[in-house]
């Protein structure tokens, strides 16, 4: 087996919805343009408010995609 290298980033996805959908936009909003997605870790869940009311669950993912040579 070959010797492989991952890259991890951190992204914050939102939602009006859920969490879940929070964390489901970053994932495929990064697979657009990142090759090989490996692991999503959900490392933080929050709440945006404004006025009192909530309008946004945010979930922060460390992601991880196989490094490429020259990325």
């Amino acid at each position: 087996m070959a010797e492989s290298v991952y890259k991890v980033i951190e992204l914050v996805g939102t939602s009006p919805k859920s969490w879940e959908d929070a964390a489901k936009t970053a994932v495929e909003t990064a697979s657009k343009k990142l090759k090989d997605l490996r692991v999503a870790e959900i490392t933080k869940l929050d709440l945006k408010i404004e006025k009192g009311m909530l309008v946004s669950y945010r979930a922060r993912v460390s992601l991880s995609f196989k490094y490429q040579k020259g990325d």
